[in-house]
């Protein structure tokens, strides 16, 4: 009996051994660093005298004033808006010419599928950082190809690296980057789609047109979901691409996004309870905006079952 007793506990205590190291690392590199980061944005330096000499600085409680310091910074509210104006370019021409190239492969006569599925996908596995480089010197005007054309062609040569068209440049590197991406998610969920579905519509009369239009979008609306819920993440950490372009041109600052923000305040200033406490707004943020789409799109579909 204590034998086939220690054997039935070993097997049901199998599943909980190999989750032991998903469980550990989760706790060392996720729970562990937004624990310490809540703590640091709880505390501030205090400087006693002219801050010389040992104990003259000191850790001391904070509460929220490093929150209240931080919601009321302008250089925060303004990288804020900088990066609503960049993701409400980015977000839906990523996403809709994501949707186009899926719906264009999934097509019976579309050549040359997986060649033009790995192109479409390429560019997502570049790093970003190799990624803004590359498109950073294609967009000085002394190394441009667009400038070089431009000229010959006597039109006028905007600077792509100052005022309006930064915001066209930061988008492109992350369309061109993130399409792939979206695309290979869309595309998956088409060819999910059963083959009688089509065939009963190309039965009633329908063209491809109709046929994307009327079953194949709503059909992977779910998968649009994930994809803008994705996007957005992605949009509100901006941080790659206008810090490596930072240094090409004089028109992006060290705060041009709240997380750059947030690396100048950490490793700049040296402030790493304020940059804790950005961050975690940041991170609230997210987590709010996240939560409410993913509510209102549960819902619609509840309404959409109903009806």
């Amino acid at each position: 009996m204590t034998s086939a007793r220690r054997k039935t506990y070993g097997v049901k205590g199998a599943p909980y051994l190999f989750l032991v190291p998903a469980t550990l690392l989760f706790a060392l590199f996720f729970a562990l660093p937004i624990g310490y980061a809540l703590w640091l944005s709880l505390h501030k330096i205090e400087v006693k005298g002219l801050g010389l000499g040992k104990g003259a600085r000191h850790e001391a409680w904070a509460g929220f004033g490093n929150y209240a310091d931080a919601l009321s910074d302008p250089e925060l509210l303004d990288g804020a808006l900088r990066v609503l104006g960049y993701g409400a370019i980015v977000v839906p021409v990523m996403l809709g010419l994501a949707l186009l190239f899926a719906l264009m492969l999934d097509t019976d006569r579309v050549r040359l599928a997986p060649f033009s599925r790995l192109a479409i996908f390429l560019p997502y596995a570049i790093p970003g950082v190799i990624a803004a480089l590359l498109w950073g010197f294609l967009y000085l005007p002394d190394l441009s190809p667009f400038h070089f054309v431009l000229d010959k062609l006597g039109l006028p040569q905007p600077d792509l690296l100052d005022g309006g068209p930064l915001y066209l440049s930061l988008s492109n590197i992350a369309v061109w980057g993130g399409t792939g991406f979206n695309m290979i998610v869309i595309y998956t969920s088409l060819r999910a789609i059963p083959a009688e579905v089509y065939e009963a519509a190309k039965l009633d009369g329908c063209s491809q047109l109709q046929i994307a239009l009327r079953i194949k979008i709503p059909m992977v609306a779910p998968s649009l979901v994930l994809t803008f819920f994705f996007s957005i993440i992605a949009t509100l950490q901006v941080f790659s691409e206008p810090t490596t372009l930072r240094p090409l041109t004089n028109s992006l600052s060290t705060t041009w996004s709240p997380l750059m923000k947030v690396y100048q305040d950490a490793f700049g200033k040296g402030d790493t309870y304020s940059a804790a406490a950005t961050a975690v707004i940041i991170a609230v943020v997210t987590l709010v905006l996240s939560f409410g789409f993913l509510r209102a799109a549960n819902s619609r579909n509840k309404q959409e079952e109903t009806r």
